[in-house]
This record gives C-alpha cells, structure tokens and sequence, in this order.
C-alpha cells in the first residue's frame, strides 16, 4: 500500500496513511467506553429492562447498578440454554432480589418480559449498566423511567 503524507491542521510533523490510520481506530475504539460513561451519569428512580429473544446459549449477564454517590453493586445472574424471553426476565428478578440490598430497592417483572427495579422511598436515584451479556440470543434494552 503506498503510503501518502498527511499534514495535520496547525502540526509540523506529517502523519503516514497507516499511522492515521491507527489513530483513527484508536479514537473509535474509546467510542463505546464513552457511551458507557454517558449511560453511567444518568440516574433515575426506575429502570425498565426489556428483555427479547431467548437463550440459544447459556451464559452471564452481568450488570452494574450505582446508587448516586455510592459504590457501584455488580451483580451476576447465570441463564440456561433453552430459557425463553419470560423466564430470562424471571430469573434476572431473582438473581438481582438476591444480590441487591432489599431495604433500598424493589425488583419486579412486568409484561412478562420486562425487569423494573425500583428505588425504595428516601434512597438515591442510581444508574443502570449492562456489563456483559454472554447469552446469545438475549438482547436487554435498558430504559429510563
């Protein structure tokens, strides 16, 4: 490939194509970690989880919960291979009815496929983060409320 000289607005050095290249895909890589941070500023007293498709795999979903000023609550929940779209949701509400602390949060289902988790009266409003989703066939569309 031949390689083009590329000058920089205001810069004295010039660029290879491959190295602006590189740069290029660096920065694009920082894009999803930053979509992450701008979903971890926003806080709500209740998030929808919206679950679809079932499990075609087992696997982990993995989702960060942080209280505004508190330490993030990481929790796991394991799903099975097989399970459908409502009983994935059933089991998220069981691994996060296990795994949050009860005296500041209600976790409940809702149309079947839908986790709502619920700030308890006098908390903090707090943020919603899927970590991970190994279970292929899963998507979660999480939403403000």
């Amino acid at each position: 490939m031949p390689e083009s000289r590329v000058q920089p607005p205001g810069k004295g050095a010039t660029l290879t194509q491959p190295s602006r290249t590189a740069f290029i895909r660096c920065a694009l890589a920082v894009l999803p970690v930053s979509a992450t941070a701008a979903m971890q500023a926003s806080n709500s007293n209740k998030w929808r989880l919206e679950f679809s498709g079932g499990a075609d795999s087992d696997g982990v979903i993995v989702l960060r919960i942080t209280p505004k000023g508190s330490e993030p609550i990481t929790t796991e929940i394991a799903i099975a291979d097989g399970t459908g779209e409502n009983k994935v949701a059933k089991t998220v509400v069981n691994g996060l009815k296990q795994q949050l602390p009860k005296d500041r949060s209600h976790v409940e289902r809702d149309d079947g496929e839908d986790v709502l988790i619920k700030k308890r009266f006098g908390e903090e409003n707090f943020s919603v983060e899927i970590v991970s989703n190994t279970v292929k066939g899963v998507r979660i569309n999480p939403d403000r409320e």
